[in-house]
């Protein structure tokens, strides 16, 4: 019963409109307009009434809008003709004067039906480009795009498809990378937990069977087998952290941090690994830096990474310099190193989990992967960003920035 209301709007504004013109334009006298009110309300309000009960019954049957909207243009066409026919009749017009009308009614209402014709065919066009494209989704092709040369609510409702086209389809690449990431950790794990059990089991047993009895041979043995336990348990160690910071699952503990003092207490604890090298480490410090809100043990762990990679690239009389400034977004702490660089090919990749570059991060000269992942996930998780600048034979700088205490 909802729907009839705009039915009776149109037959109001119609009887407005049709009022307006015989009183502005054809000044007809108030006996005439009495009887043009009685004549097309006694005209109007039947054929409205069953025009809406046949159009109720035939959308529920038609399986088609470009059917849907011929009845209704063809019903609008039909009401037409009833009432000047009934008006007509009432007020005494000709029998010729009625069928001239009539021919004339029939020819507009024809040319009429032609141009409902051709919007519900544009309609029905435009849906079935959509039901094909939704069709192409189902199936997996998430690369399909509805494109409408119209401007009203279905180029709308394509715009919206397209921009659901769009999310699955990054949502897709994502599963993708996430899946083929989760056999090369699978892989990877499996890799560096077996060589070091094959090796220590080896040992053991070349221990147990007397194989090897020389006292000073077992020892070796012994710190072989101390050293490769040392290795497990520091990757599965990493395994769990990176684990947690992937899942968001860690609690920082915040408390002021003076980074200025951090990078001095790492610079002297790893100065002796340096003079080993025969490498230089020279801070370069701004004054006064402000405080940063940061749990200190796991920024720690992010410098001394960096450092420690840093040292392990670098050749003798090279330089590594820790640098700190100010920045917009934070305070900014640069690892620069004189090294060998990293390879362009291996930039974009320096940050995945158990990724090592031919050179840079071998497994005769590096561990297992994990310490670059956790760093950029820690400074992640410390609301920052990390990044790496590289030029391959002429050194690296890795920087991250962390936000000052507000």
């Amino acid at each position: 019963m909802q729907e009839f209301w705009p039915l009776l709007a149109g037959v109001g504004i119609a009887l407005l409109v049709a009022l307006a013109i015989a009183i502005y334009v054809m000044q007809a006298p108030p006996s005439d307009l009495k009887d043009l009110i009685q004549f097309l309300m006694t005209s109007s309000l039947p054929s409205l009434l069953g025009g809406y009960l046949v159009f109720a019954l035939g959308r529920k049957w038609l399986r088609s809008i470009k059917y849907k909207i011929l009845l209704a243009y063809s019903l609008g066409i039909v009401i037409a003709i009833l009432n000047i026919y009934v008006t007509s009749r009432l007020m005494f017009v000709s029998t010729h004067d009625f069928l001239l009308l009539g021919l004339l009614l029939i020819f507009a209402a024809l040319i009429s039906a032609s141009f409902g014709y051709l919007l519900a065919s544009n309609i029905t066009r435009s849906l079935w480009l959509l039901q094909k494209g939704a069709h192409q989704v189902a199936l997996g092709d998430f690369s399909v795009r509805v494109d409408l040369n119209e401007a009203d609510e279905l180029s709308d409702v394509a715009e919206a498809f397209n921009m659901m086209a769009d999310e699955l389809q990054r949502s897709f690449a994502r599963q993708k990378e996430m899946e083929q990431a989760r056999r090369d950790l699978i892989a990877a794990v499996s890799h560096d937990l077996r060589t070091p059990l094959t090796s220590i089991r080896a040992m053991i047993e070349a221990v147990a069977d007397g194989v090897v009895t020389d006292p000073a041979m077992v020892q070796r043995y012994h710190t072989n087998i101390r050293s490769q336990t040392e290795n497990l348990s520091n990757l599965i160690n990493d395994l769990f952290e990176l684990s947690k910071l992937e899942a968001e699952q860690v609690q920082l503990r915040l408390e002021p941090v003076n980074l200025n003092d951090m990078l001095s207490d790492i610079l002297e604890s790893m100065q002796q690994q340096a003079r080993n090298k025969n490498v230089s480490l020279q801070p370069i410090f701004y004054e006064d830096l402000p405080m940063i809100m940061a749990e200190f043990d796991k920024v720690q762990r992010v410098v001394y990474n960096l450092v420690q990679n840093a040292i392990r690239h670098t050749p003798e009389t090279g330089t590594i310099c820790l640098v700190t400034k100010i920045v917009p977004q934070g305070v900014q702490v640069d690892v620069e190193d004189t090294g060998e660089g990293i390879d362009p090919e291996d930039l974009p990749h320096i940050f995945d989990q158990f990724f090592r570059g031919e050179k840079s991060r071998s497994r005769e000269t590096g561990g297992a992967g994990l310490g670059l992942a956790i760093a950029k996930r820690i400074i992640e998780a410390h609301k920052g960003q990390i990044w790496v600048d590289s030029q391959l034979g002429h050194g690296t700088r890795f920087s991250f920035i962390l936000p000052v205490t507000s």
